[in-house]
C-alpha cells in the first residue's frame, strides 16, 4: 500500500517540478533578475514549494536553462543537415535564431549565477552540431581552414546573442535578423 501512495506523490512532485521549471523559464525570459518569488508566482506555486524542489536560485536557473536547451535540441534535431554546408548552415542559423531570441534573457540569468564553464557545458550538443557542420564545410572546401573551429563556433554564438541584444534595444527589426546573421556568419566562415 505504501508503494501505491508513493507513486502518486512522485507523479505530483514531477508535475510540480515541471510547473516550477516552466515558470522559471517564463519569468527569467522576461527578466533575468527575476526572484524566486517571481518564479513561484509564474509557476502558480508558493515559494516554499519551489525551495522544496530547488535548494537555491542558481539550481533553479540551471534547471530552466537545461529545459530550454532540451526543447531547443528537439527543434534543431529536425533541421535537415544534408546538402551544401552553406545551405545547411542557413537552415540551422534560422532555427537557432528563434531559440536564441526566446531564451536570451534566460541565458543572461544563467551566466550571472552559474559557475564558469557550466553554460558552455550545457550548450555542448548545439556547439557539437555546428562544429561537425564546419568540419564538413572545410572538407568540402567551402569554409575557411585558417581559424580554429572552436573559435568559429564561439563567434557564431556571439553573433546570435548580439543579434538578440540588437533586437532588444530596437536597433534591428526581428524579421531582419535571420538574413543579417546568415550573411555575417557566412562571410566569416567563407573568408
Amino acid at each position: 500500500m505504501a508503494d501505491t501512495r508513493a507513486r502518486p506523490r512522485r507523479a505530483d512532485a514531477e508535475r510540480s517540478i515541471a510547473r516550477i521549471v516552466a515558470g522559471a523559464r517564463a519569468a527569467l525570459s522576461r527578466d533575468p533578475d527575476a526572484t524566486v518569488d517571481d518564479i513561484a508566482a509564474a509557476a502558480g506555486v508558493g515559494r516554499m514549494t519551489v525551495y522544496g524542489h530547488f535548494r537555491t536560485r542558481p539550481e533553479l536557473v540551471e534547471a530552466a536553462l537545461a529545459d530550454a536547451l532540451r526543447a531547443g535540441e528537439e527543434k534543431l534535431a529536425g533541421v535537415d543537415l544534408e546538402g551544401d554546408p552553406r545551405h545547411v548552415l542557413t537552415r540551422l542559423l534560422g532555427s537557432s535564431w528563434s531559440l536564441v531570441s526566446e531564451s536570451n534573457a534566460l541565458l543572461s540569468a544563467a551566466e550571472k549565477v552559474l559557475p564558469e564553464g557550466r553554460v558552455r557545458q550545457l550548450h555542448a550538443a548545439a556547439a557539437d552540431r555546428v562544429e561537425r557542420l564546419i568540419r564538413r564545410g572545410q572538407r568540402d572546401g567551402v569554409f575557411r581552414t585558417d581559424l580554429p573551429i572552436t573559435w568559429m563556433v564561439n563567434v557564431i554564438q556571439h553573433v546570435l546573442h548580439g543579434a538578440a541584444e540588437e533586437v532588444r534595444t530596437g536597433r534591428v527589426r526581428e524579421r531582419d535578423v535571420p538574413d543579417l546573421v546568415t550573411k555575417t556568419v557566412l562571410s566569416i566562415l567563407s573568408g
